[in-house]
C-alpha cells in the first residue's frame, strides 16, 4: 500500500468540499459582527465619558466601574470576535479560558494584597514622625548664606 493510499485509508482524505477532514467551527455572519463592534464602541465611550466628564466624584468607585466595563468587554470579544463558547472544540477553550482566569485573578488580587500590606507595614515608627515635626527641628536658627559670610571677612589686600 502506498503513502497516499495509508492516507487515505485512516480518514485524512480529501472530502467533497474540498476541506481535509477537517471541520470548521461557525465563523459568526456579518450581524453577529456588527453587533459585537457597536457594543465595543458603546462600552469604551461610557468610561470615556465616566473619566474625562468627571461624573463620579470618587476616584475608587470610577475605577471599580471601569473595571466591571472592562470585564464586560472582554466578555463581548470573547463571544463575538473569538466565537469562544463552552461547544466550540469540546469544551477545552473554554476550561483554558477558566483556568487562565483563575490564575490571572490569583496573580492580582496578590500583588494587590502584597502591594497594600507593603504600604500600610512598611517602616511604621517613619509615618508618625513626617507627620509631627520635633520641637528641636523648628527651632533651629537657619545659617547664612556663603556669600553673607564672605562679605563679613576682613579682605586680605
Amino acid at each position: 500500500m502506498s503513502a497516499h493510499q495509508e492516507h487515505m485509508a485512516h480518514g485524512h482524505g480529501n472530502d467533497h468540499d474540498g476541506h481535509h477532514g477537517h471541520t470548521h467551527a461557525n465563523h459568526g455572519s456579518l450581524k453577529e459582527y456588527v453587533t459585537g463592534f457597536v457594543l465595543a464602541v458603546i462600552l469604551t465611550a461610557i468610561p470615556f465619558w465616566l473619566v474625562m466628564g468627571k461624573v463620579m466624584n470618587k476616584s475608587s468607585t470610577t475605577g471599580i466601574v471601569l473595571l466591571v466595563f472592562a470585564a464586560v468587554q472582554i466578555v463581548v470579544h470573547m463571544v463575538y470576535f473569538l466565537h469562544m463558547n463552552s461547544k466550540s472544540e469540546g469544551g477545552w477553550t473554554m476550561l483554558a479560558l477558566l483556568f487562565t482566569g483563575m490564575l490571572v485573578f490569583i496573580m492580582m488580587s496578590g500583588s494587590l494584597w502584597v502591594m497594600y500590606h507593603l504600604n500600610h507595614n512598611m517602616m511604621p515608627g517613619m509615618m508618625h514622625e513626617t507627620e509631627t515635626k520635633p520641637q528641636s527641628i523648628n527651632a533651629a536658627p537657619m545659617p547664612k548664606p556663603a556669600a553673607d559670610n564672605m562679605k563679613s571677612m576682613p579682605s586680605m589686600q
